[in-house]
């Protein structure tokens, strides 16, 4: 395996750790005491993750709206946090998976399939609330970050073009014209 290969799934599992990290305990050490009996609480009780369910967001866009509508650097934050912290995950998805046809929307379904997942885990370890609306900011910040990657080759691309071209001898452009 090329070196530069294991750097990127080393990065991506760093980049896993610290999403999981900041999204379910806010930046906080994990306990896995903690998190034990929690779990423990929640199989005991099924209507408890029920009731947490009930509570967060099920209506989309709702707090999005209302988020953008209060203007506080909180709601901002949620949701301009919610897409940024999503875009690294659509750029290392492109350069693990760099093929073409049908990426773009296996980097929205995997970002979409991780957000629910840790909406989920929230909501079962009584950890945060459910909210659809982080799930579609996440997926939009996971397809941006996929598009960045793609400009960015496109463009690399485009500029190697530009050099190969000018490295012609003129008479050799001026045939292909």
């Amino acid at each position: 395996m090329k070196l530069r290969i294991v750097l990127l799934y080393l990065i991506f599992a760093f980049y896993i750790y610290a999403l999981f990290k900041i999204v379910l305990f806010k930046g906080h050490s994990i306990d896995l005491m903690y998190l034990g009996e929690q779990l423990r609480a929640s199989l005991q009780d099924p209507f408890r993750i029920a009731d947490r369910m009930g509570q967060g967001n099920l209506v989309p866009l709702h707090e999005i709206k209302r988020a953008l509508e209060l203007g506080t650097n909180h709601g901002y934050l949620n949701v301009y946090g919610n897409i940024a912290i999503f875009v690294p995950f659509g750029i290392l998805l492109g350069m693990m998976k760099n093929r073409r046809g049908g990426a773009l929307a296996a980097t929205a379904k995997n970002a979409f399939v991780l957000s629910l997942f840790l909406e989920l885990l929230q909501v079962t370890f009584a950890i945060g609330s459910f909210d659809v609306d982080d799930i579609l900011l996440n997926t939009f910040g996971g397809v941006n970050g996929y598009l960045v990657y793609r400009l960015y080759f496109r463009c690399r691309g485009w500029l190697k073009g530009q050099d190969k071209a000018q490295e012609k001898p003129r008479a050799a452009r001026i045939g292909t014209i």
